[in-house]
């Protein structure tokens, strides 16, 4: 190597944000970049007195990446803790020599900041509902301000709140929870409580564009980059969300190669067009949705972890509606607003739906039911929908009801809230000593696991354990 060549890397091994390694194929570290002490607790020349194997003795970092590599001949990626009670995600790569392992080069990335901006979003999510419980939950249309976010239910006002609190902020949101709760409504409206509110919208469903055309539809190309491209280029859908907030659906559909440009264009806060060498800087506050579960994808190895560390800031959950049939009514009260608009009319529907619309565990949630509604009202001949009543699954006669076990009689004094309360409390003492996890009874109960985790807080229950004797508060 030249001296110009190890000037070279020793400069960029000195200005290195991320936390630099090289080792030789033994593991004894040969050189490191001088931000590593202020993680592992010991200076550049300290370090490159050591070997992996010693440091990962000592308990400076644990586990090693390095060792890993060495011990597999591939590129690995793990979770790293160190001697300073720092979390970083670190990754290594070999570098061969006539077929044989010569050196390793590893870097960590710090995650300890984003972890305390976790801890604080989980802080206020305990104080917001220690507020709630109080009887101190803001009148929608006093402090929410929902526009067509129709939250009734206590649940979808807790998450309202929620984030309308981080929504001055730019930190990153995910929206998790299954297909058709109304994820994108939800980043919409945080966009408009946002200071960013002026800018644009950018929406991007990640499952609908092919990965053949992904890069050039999110990163943009200059005039002549390929065969087909418009004369004039094109601005990719990252530079359109200038100013404003780009929204990812379905981010777990996210292709590998577009996830590593995806967190360098997050880290770095600039992209290139396709047939262009001159990098561009970005400005978009960044919201996520999925209904996929990201830590099982990053374990099975579709989904790189330090991406999703990245996207798992703020991380909200939306109900399904099942769980907040509140909502229901005002759901259909917006939609019908909407197709009598939209079609002309003053259609309603019949009060012998309104059952049948609130039984229903609405399996596609507010999507299926907007569609519902919509077919009810093109099939309806008058101005009244389902007279004498129609199916909530599809328009047509309801199936006349069928006999049931006659209601157990409540005990005097005892209101229909607190003897639901009552039966659901059994129901999750017995399921606590029958099954191993909340994801089970979840499972079990169809409804989510953070609902189960919810109601088991609320009736002080504990998987495997008997419930607390003292029931006086559980109510």
């Amino acid at each position: 190597m030249s001296q110009t060549d190890r000037l070279v890397l020793d400069t960029i091994i000195a200005t290195a944000q991320d936390h630099l390694f090289l080792t030789d194929a033994g593991g004894r570290v040969l050189k490191v970049s001088p931000g590593s002490t202020a993680v592992y607790g010991l200076s550049p020349e300290e370090l490159c007195a050591t070997t992996v194997q010693e440091l990962e003795r000592r308990g400076v970092l644990s586990p090693s990446v390095t060792l890993e590599v060495i011990r597999t001949g591939r590129p690995a990626q793990l979770m790293q803790h160190t001697a300073t009670g720092r979390r970083v995600i670190a990754e290594a790569y070999p570098i061969f020599e006539q077929g044989r392992l010569s050196r390793v080069v590893s870097r960590s990335r710090d995650l300890t900041d984003l972890q305390l901006l976790q801890d604080e979003y989980a802080l206020l999510q305990r104080r917001f509902s220690e507020h709630l419980k109080r009887g101190n939950a803001p009148s929608l249309g006093e402090e929410l301000e929902l526009d067509e976010l129709e939250a009734q239910s206590q649940l979808l006002r807790e998450v309202a709140q929620l984030l309308k609190r981080v929504a001055p902020t730019d930190a990153t949101v995910l929206m998790l929870g299954e297909s058709g709760v109304g994820k994108t409504a939800f980043a919409r409206q945080l966009h408009r409580w946002s200071q960013r509110r002026q800018g644009p919208f950018i929406d991007v469903n990640c499952a609908a564009i092919p990965e053949s055309l992904f890069e050039s539809e999110m990163f943009g190309y200059q005039p002549g980059a390929f065969s087909g491209a418009a004369r004039q280029g094109k601005a990719g859908l990252l530079e359109q969300a200038e100013g404003g907030t780009l929204f990812l659906d379905e981010i777990g559909e996210l292709p590998l190669a577009m996830q590593t440009k995806l967190l360098k264009v997050i880290q770095d806060g600039t992209i290139t067009r396709l047939g262009d060498t001159r990098p561009r800087r970005v400005d978009f506050r960044l919201v996520v949705a999925t209904n996929r579960d990201l830590a099982r994808q990053v374990e099975e190895g579709s989904f790189r972890l330090d991406l999703y560390y990245r996207l798992n800031v703020i991380p909200v959950t939306i109900p399904p509606l099942r769980e907040r049939r509140e909502d229901i009514p005002a759901l259909v009260e917006l939609q019908l607003q909407r197709l009598n608009h939209r079609y002309g009319g003053h259609k309603m529907l019949h009060a012998g739906v309104w059952p049948v619309l609130m039984g229903n565990d609405w399996p596609g949630n507010v999507r299926e039911l907007e569609n519902w509604v919509e077919r009810a009202w093109l099939s309806a001949s008058g101005e009244l929908i389902g007279a004498p009543a129609e199916s909530a699954r599809e328009p047509g006669p309801v199936p006349a009801p069928q006999p049931s076990a006659p209601a157990p009689a409540l005990p005097p004094g005892q209101g229909l809230k607190a003897a639901l309360e009552e039966c659901e409390r059994a129901i999750l003492t017995e399921l606590c000593t029958q099954l191993p996890s909340t994801y089970a009874i979840a499972e079990r109960l169809a409804i989510s696991q953070p609902s189960v985790v919810r109601k088991l807080q609320k009736y002080r229950l504990r998987i495997g354990n008997k419930p607390s004797m003292n029931t006086k508060n559980n109510r």
